[in-house]
């Protein structure tokens, strides 16, 4: 029945090839393993169908008024000279109202619900996050052209792959050595910036265990497109069984291996390290890693206390 309708020109080849090429589409945005992604999905669904009340009637309309119209039906009516009707224009202008005011609502309620800095409240949509659980802290580095993710309470890092237990709420603090890119990780969250001497952050939880890909969602250079990395949902045994396996496997993540780290490359493979300095991602964060290097938060503090002194200083002087 396809191919009849094909030959008979009815569908385009383009149109056929388009729906060949969705058949294989990974629609992980829409059927996600983390809550957070889900709720987002489910805001993108019902964002599309309010929409859809108004859209979908006026093209019906379209094509209704076209055929009601055209020119060989004489049993239309034909008034050239109207111009107003009071109950079309409270139809035309009220409908998409009450839709906006819909929209504007659900926007406000998502936006302060869906706040990657705000903790989570939950594990999903059933369950509420147990009073025992802590989270795990995640500290994210972008690099030219690969992700650092160091693991501060487990005393770990790795390059291009990051792990976390099913139903644990993660928190990730995110950073750039450089230029600005984009952690995306779509089984999860939505996407966050990742910017050279700021932080970001991320809270969520992933809620099926399996392999998901996250990468950057923002162009930064050539090694762009290999700048992508594994993310594993796993069982707290597992977790526990990856975070020793990469402790006794792992090498030594220190200032200088870092600085070494950093410069770019491209379609780096998984690195583990089992132990990491303590203050790397602090130096990272600060623009502080080479020796002889100020942090930008002790320089601002200093700015702060010279700032504040001349200050004093300016009102004695009127004082007296």
């Amino acid at each position: 029945m396809f191919s009849l309708i094909a030959r008979r020109g009815w569908i385009s080849f383009p149109a056929i090839l388009l729906v060949g090429l969705l058949t294989g589409c990974d629609t992980v945005v829409m059927n996600p393993s983390g809550d957070i992604a889900n709720q987002q999905g489910h805001l993108i669904v019902v964002s599309t169908l309010l929409m859809l009340l108004i859209i979908v009637p006026v093209i019906a309309l379209t094509f209704w008024f076209a055929w009601r119209y055209r020119k060989n039906n004489t049993k239309a009516r034909y008034e050239p000279d109207w111009d107003h009707s009071t109950q079309l224009e409270l139809i035309i202008w009220g409908a998409p109202l009450l839709i906006i005011i819909a929209l504007g609502l659900l926007t406000w309620i998502s936006t302060h619900t869906l706040d990657p800095y705000r903790p989570l409240s939950r594990l999903d949509a059933h369950r509420p996050i147990p009073a025992d659980v802590k989270p795990l802290t995640v500290e994210v580095v972008a690099l030219d052209w690969k992700w650092l993710f160091i693991y501060p309470e487990q005393g770990i890092a790795t390059v291009n792959e990051v792990a976390a237990p099913v139903d644990v709420p993660i928190h990730f603090k995110i950073t750039s050595s450089t230029v600005m890119n984009s952690f995306y990780i779509p089984a999860l969250a939505g996407q966050i910036y990742a910017m050279a001497g700021m932080q970001t952050s991320l809270n969520a939880v992933i809620n099926k265990p399996g392999e998901f890909e996250g990468f950057s969602a923002n162009y930064s250079g050539a090694g762009f497109s290999g700048m992508r990395f594994k993310f594993h949902g796993m069982t707290q045994e597992n977790f526990d069984n990856w975070v020793q396996t990469t402790k006794a496997s792992g090498g030594a993540l220190n200032r200088a291996d870092y600085l070494q780290l950093e410069k770019p490359s491209e379609k780096e493979p998984v690195r583990r390290y089992g132990t990491v300095d303590a203050d790397l991602y602090h130096a990272i964060l600060n623009r502080c890693v080479e020796s002889g290097q100020v942090c930008m938060d002790k320089q601002m503090m200093t700015d702060v206390n010279v700032k504040s002194d001349v200050k004093m200083d300016h009102q004695h002087a009127q004082d007296e």
